[in-house]
């Protein structure tokens, strides 16, 4: 049987980046993953030139965990901003509108974008307006709100409609009216509850616009990030295709079963796997635990990528994309132009778009074929854009779960969960869906989790079985 300080379960962006921690604190660490690659849902594609994220294509800059972490491997210098214009669009009767500017997350810093805008009625225009006059929340109100709720409440149902639902539910794959406002968006919630306004509090705390915007990725896409944490540990530390089938609590650990290996014991176990993964281990450990993760919804997506050439696509493709309103009633919930949105992912001459479908507005996604959404994304595409051919390259990626629901009651959920783990020394969860969902968060909860678990090592007076090994 093997020893080491602490077992991760999962080699995802949260497994690899508790690892990395851990092995600048000195610990012992074996990661265990299901399937036969590491990155969980950060997958990058190589084909005929094009360069394709099949997942998430970016990193969020004004959460720092992720850049941060990227300097640290020394990759910092190879993060890349989007391209230029940086517009964004929401679709509307049939039309792109782009979102008003000098707004954060589709909301006005200032009003005179908000009027010029051609997204909004004028009497939505006003109601937004009047959200400088709207009554904070009592203070005495605690109980959480759904998105629709705070956005509706503060400025008015047009706005849940046109930018809550397909912007900030979108981004989520999620229904506006389950969506946790104080989970997803504290900044919206701690904006009210300081200044009384969002919009007063976006124009006393928003800084000069960053000159490169919001969002880094890297030349050969986001992939490069899991390919430099697979650097930064031992390369046998990392065992791929490790199937966990049980996490047995004895006196001193944690003996984990890993399906025909060998049986590892570690001092500490961090899970970061997806809850409902994560619910069948904890399952023989802690029944209400596990039934406390099962109860975090998750919902599948499918992503269809297509190239055109670029002469064949009439729309100029000015920005980075558009997302799309529930009461549209198209397929796809939103489309990115990845060509006009970062440099160097397509040949010359081409165009690489990609669509989105499922998560709420189609919880049965992958019921369907290949070529059934192919159909739906193309069709959608081809009369918002005007595309005249057939694409030269088409790929589907298909994500079984994978996106995470944080629903009303999400932080009271997670404080019952945290406080069932505090009752197991040494157990420890981290991953997207419990207390963040984006890379820099589950990078900075991730980091910070190792860091709790190396304390308990160091507690607990148990030395390393094992000699690390440089890695090779």
């Amino acid at each position: 049987m093997e020893h080491v300080d602490i077992a991760v379960v999962g080699a995802g962006v949260s497994g690899l980046a508790a690892t990395y921690e851990l092995r600048k604190r000195k610990r012992s660490v074996v990661v265990l993953e299901r399937s036969d690659r590491a990155g969980g849902v950060v997958q990058t594609d190589h084909i005929d030139g094009f360069t394709i994220d099949a997942g998430p294509d970016a990193l969020l800059v004004q959460k720092p965990a992720a850049v941060a972490l990227c300097n640290e491997l020394g990759l910092g210098d190879r993060l890349l901003p989007t391209k230029l214009p940086r517009t964004a669009y929401i679709l509307r009767g049939g039309r792109l509108h782009p979102l008003p500017g000098a707004s954060i997350l589709g909301f006005p810093t200032r009003l005179m974008p908000l009027v010029n805008s051609s997204l909004l009625s004028p009497f939505a225009k006003l109601r937004m307006a009047l959200e400088l006059f709207v009554p904070r929340r009592s203070p005495s109100r605690q109980d959480d709100e759904s998105i629709a709720q705070f956005v509706g409440r503060r400025f008015g149902a047009e706005a849940v409609t046109y930018i809550a639902e397909p912007l900030l539910a979108g981004i989520h794959a999620g229904d506006v009216e389950r969506l946790s406002m104080s989970a997803l968006f504290p900044r919206l919630v701690d904006a009210e509850a300081k200044t009384g306004s969002v919009i007063r509090s976006f124009r006393q705390n928003h800084g000069p616009a960053n000159a490169d915007g919001v969002f880094r990725s890297f030349p050969n896409g986001v992939a490069e990030l899991i390919d430099g944490l697979m650097r930064a540990v031992p390369r046998d530390s990392v065992r791929l295709g490790s199937n966990v089938t049980q996490i047995e609590k004895v006196p001193d650990g944690f003996v984990i079963h890993v399906g025909n290996q060998p049986t590892v014991f570690a001092t500490g176990v961090i899970l970061a796997l997806p809850a409902p993964a994560a619910a069948e281990l904890l399952n023989p450990v802690d029944a209400e635990l596990s039934a406390a993760c099962r109860s975090i919804r998750y919902l599948s997506t499918a992503t269809v990528v297509f190239a055109f050439p670029r002469d064949a696509v009439k729309h100029d493709l000015r920005g980075t994309g558009f997302v799309v309103p529930k009461v549209e009633g198209l397929g796809i919930t939103a489309a990115a132009w990845i060509s006009s949105k970062w440099p160097q992912r397509a040949p010359d001459g081409y165009a690489l778009l990609r669509a989105f479908l499922g998560g709420a507005r189609d919880p049965d996604v992958l019921a369907k074929s290949d070529q059934e959404l192919i159909a739906v994304a193309l069709g959608d595409l081809t009369r918002i854009l005007d595309i005249r051919v057939q694409p030269t390259l088409t790929r589907v990626y298909r994500w079984n779960r994978s996106s995470p629901q944080q629903e009303v009651g999400h932080s009271a959920l997670m404080k019952n969960i945290d406080a069932a783990l505090a009752t197991h020394r040494g157990l420890f969860i981290s991953a997207a869906g419990f207390r963040g969902v984006g890379i820099p968060d589950c990078i900075a909860d991730a980091r910070a989790t190792a860091g709790h678990a190396a304390e308990f090592v160091g507690r607990s007076h148990r030395p390393s079985s094992i000699v690390d090994r440089p890695s090779s």
